[in-house]
């Protein structure tokens, strides 16, 4: 979009919130906390819970008895609250911010009533929607109450939504940078300041020491406008300190301003009497109405300490910035798509080459073909994207080890069971060793250690299933039916995939952006409005799932039954049809595992799957072709070495790895062409251990009938 395209919708999304009425409610709540009105005791600290009576709506609103003027402006470090075991944020800290800083009148209030605090987050631990409120100091603890809701596993899309009211700013730049990483969690925070609360625009010396997250709705005496860029509110926060000078300090009636606000939602006023807009840009003139008719901002303050037309220049450089870093940050779910036409081409180029009589590993190592320099620019594409994937996931904040979810596991398990052998073909066709304990690229390995603490996870679960390499053929599954989704439409990309949960990650949101303010908060305040109908949705799908679990051995025997639909579904005129209907079926097999099913035969079900299709996996371990091509560097080895009694237990060690892989069909039988390296390396090994050497392997090796069944996936191992 060009620059000049750019808009601001602070005022429509200032519209919007201000005509639902959840300000209103907010303070309504709050008002009952202070009257004492069934409200909880701390120390110092009082909140209420309560039921909207107008809607679906369980409000906590906190009130802190703490005067003004004893709020310290000092920050602590996130580090001597670990000194102190209090390790309740613990999860938001990164790679990239180890540490952050909290106001520590804020934090310590919290401290000091955390046993309580904590029983609150149990008592409401399931309750949806829920609205989270406080005024002052009270909207400081409302924050970082929300804050650690946010860690709990039930939030799904139903995460909180936490409106403060005149709260000061709670953390440092790090803090806000932790926050804003996870664009679901920051628009989980509506703050309502008015430019003429000291209690806000009072800022230490050092502005830069604080820096505010989630979405700030500023008022004035006329209107109000929202913000999400945090530069962007910080410059306005410095700007009100500054006119406040000239006004002097004044209670500002919160309540009065949102009953206010709601009132004239119905009319809004943008006439402009004498700002003349006619050169200015779609940006700068969102900004001139935001500042002049929302804020009450004229040209005429410029000789009261503020230069209205600066602020606004150098507002309109930080919205700039704030969009573009914004839809970088966007482009990785979106161009997961795009993605896929790489992987299908890949896809093309392993079954090509198997025609030949050769496998993509070896094809792309001899490099010869114009298809392998096809095969080239779609793996540096994928590893390009991926690698950034990765790197950005390892800056978020990791919650129980999983950095991706589970759907972004299946795409991500793709991608390294096929590019990481053509990353160890590279590597090993410029003379490298030892890739696996030495040069492994660290996406790769993050890729497969994320997998396994998922799927490990599951498989130590009381009803789960034992074998995790299972429950990998499960995500190799969805990834193949993903494929053949995309490949039935002739590389054409389903463009209402984005909006599938299968290209959000934990703390992503995939929401369009249409200005430079998101609208991940609107979408978190239209959940809440619709909050009636996603209860009872809740609880119909919850029904729903007690009794498929009463019937689990009826839908162990109607999974079981479908199986052979399995090669079906690559297979026909209905092929979309045949893949939609089998991932029900596999799903259902997945979620039959929560009644009293037998987890062996779950385990069944997978490993005939397996089976079946053995022809077209993707080999478990991406890293085979390195074990194989150490394999055979230990054989060269064996020409020159005097002591030979190392060298031979590694290659009799790989010799149980390979029949390892095969009993559990997780080899893809690609490395059974003869132009392989694998078939390189067993000729050169049996030519050492001589034509009379038996064991598992060479028994299933030497007999061509064996291979042909384990292929066509109806060989069973002894």
């Amino acid at each position: 979009m060009p620059p000049s395209e750019l808009f601001s919708s602070g005022m429509e999304l200032a519209f919007f919130v201000t005509s639902s009425g959840l300000l209103r409610r907010s303070w309504n709540a709050i008002s009952h906390c202070h009257e004492d009105i069934g409200s909880n005791k701390g120390e110092r600290l009082s909140w209420t819970v309560s039921k909207d009576p107008d809607s679906d709506f369980t409000i906590i609103a906190f009130e802190s008895t703490l005067d003004f003027s004893n709020l310290l402006q000092e920050l602590v470090p996130s580090y001597a609250l670990t000194e102190k075991n209090f390790h309740l944020f613990e999860f938001l800290r990164t790679k990239k911010n180890p540490e952050f800083f909290v106001n520590i009148t804020a934090i310590s209030l919290f401290y000091v009533n955390y046993e309580k605090l904590d029983q609150l987050k149990s008592e409401v631990f399931s309750l949806t929607p829920l609205i989270v409120t406080g005024h002052g100091l009270g909207g400081s603890i409302a924050s970082l109450f929300t804050i650690s809701l946010l860690d709990s596993i039930w939030l799904g899309k139903n995460r909180p939504l936490c409106i403060t009211f005149g709260s000061p700013l709670l953390g440092d730049k790090k803090l806000q940078e932790v926050m804003s990483s996870c664009s679901t969690w920051s628009s989980c925070f509506l703050h309502v300041v008015s430019l003429k609360d000291p209690s806000v625009t009072a800022l230490p010396p050092h502005t830069d020491a604080y820096m505010p997250f989630g979405t700030f709705l500023l008022c004035s005496d006329i209107n109000s406008t929202c913000f999400e860029n945090p530069e962007s509110v910080l410059a306005l926060l410095v700007a009100g300190s500054v006119h406040d000078q000239n006004q002097g300090s004044q209670s500002i009636d919160y309540g009065n301003i949102a009953e206010s606000l709601y009132h004239r939602a119905i009319y809004m006023d943008f006439t402009l009497r004498t700002q003349d807009l006619t050169h200015s840009n779609s940006l700068r003139a969102c900004i001139c109405l935001q500042l002049w008719s929302a804020l009450g901002y004229m040209q005429q303050q410029q000789h009261q300490n503020v230069d209205i037309n600066a602020l606004i220049t150098k507002l309109e450089i930080l919205e700039h910035k704030f969009y573009y870093q914004k839809r970088v940050k966007f482009i990785p779910s979106k161009k997961l798509n795009v993605m896929k036409l790489d992987m299908v081409k890949l896809e093309w180029y392993k079954k090509y080459c198997n025609s030949i009589g050769i496998g993509y590993y070896d094809s792309y190592k001899n490099g010869m073909s114009t298809s392998d320099q096809d095969a080239i620019r779609s793996h540096l594409n994928l590893t390009n994207y991926w690698r950034g994937t990765v790197e950005e996931a390892k800056l978020k904040p990791q919650k129980r080890n999983a950095a991706f979810r589970k759907s972004w596991l299946y795409a991500g398990t793709s991608y390294r069971k096929m590019v990481e052998p053509l990353a160890i073909a590279e590597y090993y066709s410029n003379g490298g060793k030892d890739y696996v304990t030495k040069n492994r690229p660290e996406h790769f390995a993050l890729l497969e250690e994320w997998l396994r603490n998922e799927l490990t996870k599951d498989a130590a679960n009381e009803e789960g299933i034992g074998n995790w390499e299972d429950w990998s053929f499960y995500l190799d599954w969805r990834v193949t039916v993903d494929k053949c989704l995309v490949s039935s439409n002739g590389l054409k990309v389903d463009e209402e995939e984005e909006d599938n949960s299968m290209l959000r990650s934990d703390c992503e949101n995939d929401e369009a952006i249409s200005s430079t303010n998101g609208f991940g908060f609107q979408s978190r305040v239209n959940q809440l409005l619709r909050s009636s109908e996603g209860s009872k949705y809740a609880e119909e799908n919850e029904k729903s799932l007690n009794s498929r679990s009463k019937k689990n051995d009826t839908n162990n025997s109607y999974y079981k039954a479908h199986v052979d639909e399995l090669l079906l579904s690559c297979q026909g005129s209905n092929k979309e049809e045949n893949v939609n209907k089998f991932e029900l079926h596999v799903d259902e097999a997945v979620l039959s595992r929560q009644g009293s099913i037998a987890v062996r035969e779950l385990e069944e079900f997978f490993f005939r799957a397996k089976k079946k299709n053995v022809e077209i996996i993707l080999t478990f371990d991406s890293c085979f072709w390195a074990h194989v091509e150490e394999a055979l560097i230990s054989c060269k080895e064996l020409e020159v070495l005097k002591e030979k009694e190392e060298t031979l237990q590694k290659l009799v060690e790989f010799e149980e790895y390979v029949y390892g892989l095969l009993k559990n069909y997780a080899v893809s039988p690609e490395i059974f062409l003869a132009r392989s390296s694998y078939m390189r390396w067993w000729n050169e090994y049996k030519a050492i251990k001589g034509a009379s050497y038996s064991s598992p392997l060479a028994n299933f090796m030497n007999d061509t009938r064996k291979l042909a069944l384990y292929t066509s996936g109806n060989y069973d191992f002894p």
